[in-house]
């Protein structure tokens, strides 16, 4: 787990220790590493706290520019499939002189060859990022098709003051004098009412979660974010299903479960495991263990009914 957080400013106003400030609160999602990159004239900055899990050296540090310069990322999560999307960049010819072995570096990379939209769309993984281009000018947001990442942005403050934040946490937001956190009396209700804020509603006026499976681009020139969904789980669903027997669903499924497992084992740090106790959990760590280079740590866990 990473975290990030970052403005933009038409007064042009804020600085790295604005920046240290918001990532600071970030500090125990990414306790290994932190950076920093502002553009004072474009009025943007980016802030970063890493947790280093691929590519532990300074090769994954963040903010990471692209290599032709256009793109600056920060990036929480994790893209499973990056070493095949290196590999096809490589086999297109369009691979830069890799610096290390990150996912971050394989989605600026990708972004330089490909465009964010159709980067993204080839990504598979649980992420959430902010990337300014500095030809456009301009910042988009990405979150996961389940969302599991989490991401909040808008507009706070008022007149010269006005600045549009985004960030992995609210509290990160807080943390800029623009922000207002104000109070949403709707939310309050919906919080009471069900115990959480559903849907893309955040807790203070003015800001917002990014829908899963959606990019938010926005501009000094053009304020107002827009919101395109790169991905539908009900045009997912939609789509046309071939017939096949049991035993081939079977098997397709055991193929399917294999290599997600083996996807989101990649890791240079040690492996561990959350167990339930149920058939399913049991499952993913006997499918971990046999493709596991090293020991992976399991951890149980507990639940016991009300009384």
């Amino acid at each position: 787990m990473c975290g990030f957080a970052g403005f933009l400013s038409p007064s042009g106003a804020g600085d790295e220790r604005l920046i240290g400030a918001m990532t600071g609160c970030l500090r125990h999602r990414g306790p290994d590493a932190s950076g920093a990159w502002v553009d004072a004239e474009a009025g943007v900055g980016l802030g970063h706290r890493r947790l280093s899990i691929v590519d532990t050296s300074s090769a994954g540090h963040q903010p990471m520019k692209a290599g032709s310069g256009r793109y600056v990322l920060v990036f929480n999560g994790e893209i499973y499939n990056h070493l095949d999307l290196r590999a096809e960049l490589e086999g297109e010819g369009r691979a830069p002189d890799w610096r290390g072995h990150s996912d971050t570096e394989t989605l600026v990379a990708g972004f330089d060859a490909w465009g964010i939209v159709k980067t993204v769309s080839r990504a598979i993984g649980m992420f959430a990022f902010a990337v300014w281009d500095r030809q456009e000018r301009k910042l988009t947001l990405a979150r996961d098709r389940m969302g599991e990442k989490p991401l909040y942005y808008g507009w706070q403050g008022q007149g010269v003051d006005r600045t549009f934040l985004f960030g992995s946490e609210l509290r990160a937001l807080q943390a800029h004098p623009s922000c207002e956190a104000a109070i949403d009396r709707g939310a309050v209700v919906q919080f009471m009412r069900y115990g959480h804020v559903s849907g893309e509603q955040a807790i203070y006026c003015g800001l917002q979660r990014l829908a899963p499976g959606c990019l938010a681009e926005i501009s000094l020139s053009h304020p107002n974010a827009v919101v395109m969904p790169y991905w539908s789980a009900v045009e997912a669903a939609q789509q046309p299903k071939t017939e096949t027997s049991l035993k081939e669903t079977v098997d397709a499924l055991d193929t399917l479960l294999q290599d997600a497992v083996a996807k989101q084992m990649l890791a240079d740090v040690p492996l561990g495991a959350f167990l339930s106790g149920g058939i399913d959990s049991s499952l993913v760590v006997a499918l971990m263990a046999a493709q596991s280079k090293q020991p992976v740590q399991t951890f149980a866990i507990g639940f016991r009914e009300p009384r």
